[in-house]
């Protein structure tokens, strides 16, 4: 699956668009929330779980719940592998340390 770009309506963090009684969705969140765990268990981001149903977006997903983002860029859909969630998770920390990295670099720097 490529990544497509964020979508600026999903909070950031983790979010797991799921059904009532869907017993995939629901192996999904319990995948998800693992991990988080094992991958970034000191920095734990929000996993939100949306009911494409009762929050008015079942035609937006339709059948293809559950659906995996994080910070608005789906990560996977339906059967979620454990390594997906893993690596787009990594990923997001290795961007963000990047990101302080530079900061600090640009910030030590002194104009002669």
């Amino acid at each position: 699956m490529s990544a497509a770009p964020p979508d600026p309506g999903v909070p950031s963090g983790l979010v797991v668009f799921t059904r009532a009684r869907c017993g995939v969705c629901h192996r999904a969140e319990g995948l998800v929330r693992r991990e988080v765990r094992r991958t970034v268990p000191w920095r734990r981001p929000t996993v939100s779980v949306v009911d494409v149903d009762a929050a008015g977006l079942a035609d937006r997903y339709g059948v293809r719940v559950p659906v995996v983002v994080l910070d608005g860029v789906e990560i996977g859909e339906l059967e979620l592998a454990p390594g997906v969630v893993r690596a787009a998770l990594r990923a997001r920390g290795r961007s963000a340390r990047d990101g302080r990295t530079r900061a600090r670099r640009a910030g030590g720097r002194r104009e002669r």
